[in-house]
């Protein structure tokens, strides 16, 4: 299958009011020290990838979910927060919210990425660990290999989760799968042509077996580039500006093991991208039954 993903899927909501996150450099933090409130307005401008919640996502069809997952500075509640740059909601609120809408969809399937950690000692994994068990509980797909993995595999062991962990924790949790199962090449670039070709590229190096594979189509903005657009945005000065020539990639794909599988994007919602990429499941599907 070829299946839609948002990148920092939980980015929609972005709170102002909180620190800045441990993960930022010296100088965005004195920047927000100097300028306040005014500065993270301007920051949420360019840290906010998505417009739709979780709900709104999984009803327009993402299907994998990328998650950052962070400790709050002095927080003696030891709360784990979704966050980048800034913090988001609460982890539980979220995974609560994707809960709701598959006790609802008996035969839909996600795929929750957690792969990257701030300020989290064991205590917070562990921590993570037991809300995925709390909320998820059988749910959740065991790791096993992942050509093993097929839509009736999974209905037919009610298995709706599959969470993948991008840290050593994994090794210790059966129902982890561990990151390297779900690369995510990453193009760093402002230039759609450029992004186009490493995706290219990526693809054509993809192992033919083993993992999951993400294609990032994302554009990652410059420090020049959000001093130009500081207060317009990232959607406005780069995502809308690029998303002619990054839809015209996605149309050209095929999935199978040697094409396409996760492809993620910024504001999913925009253009055509959620409804072309359903429609390349159903080109692949009569192409099989043809051969």
């Amino acid at each position: 299958l070829f299946l839609l993903g948002s990148h920092d899927s939980f980015s929609f909501y972005i709170d102002e009011a909180s620190p800045v996150g441990p993960e930022q450099p010296e100088t965005v933090q004195n920047f927000v020290s100097v300028f306040g409130t005014v500065a993270k307005k301007l920051m949420r401008k360019w840290l906010a990838t998505q417009t739709m919640n979780f709900t709104g996502q999984l009803g327009a069809g993402i299907r994998y979910f990328d998650l950052r997952i962070s400790t709050k500075p002095r927080d003696p509640d030891n709360e784990l927060y979704f966050a980048h740059g800034l913090f988001s909601a609460k982890v539980n609120e979220g995974l609560e919210e994707i809960n709701a809408f598959l006790t609802d969809h008996h035969k839909e399937v996600v795929f929750l990425d957690f792969n990257h950690f701030y300020g989290m000692q064991k205590y917070h994994h562990e921590k993570l660990v037991q809300m995925l068990k709390d909320i998820y509980g059988n749910k959740m797909c065991p790791a096993i290999f992942a050509q093993e993995v097929s839509l009736k595999y999974l209905w037919e062991k009610d298995y709706q989760v599959l969470v993948f962990y991008h840290s050593p924790v994994a090794l210790e949790v059966p129902f982890l799968w561990p990151g390297q199962m779900m690369p995510a090449p990453w193009a760093n670039t402002t230039d759609p042509e450029k992004l186009i070709q490493f995706l290219q590229a990526s693809i054509t190096e993809r192992r033919k077996k083993g993992s999951f594979f993400i294609s990032q189509v994302v554009l990652t903005p410059k420090a020049s580039t959000v001093v130009k657009g500081v207060a317009s945005g990232l959607r406005e000065t780069i995502t809308e500006r690029a998303l002619p020539a990054m839809m015209q990639w996605v149309r050209t794909q095929k999935p199978g093991e040697s094409g396409i599988n996760i492809v993620t994007a910024d504001f999913v919602e925009l253009g055509d991208f959620i409804s072309t990429v359903i429609k390349l499941n159903y080109v692949f599907d009569e192409g099989e039954a043809n051969t």
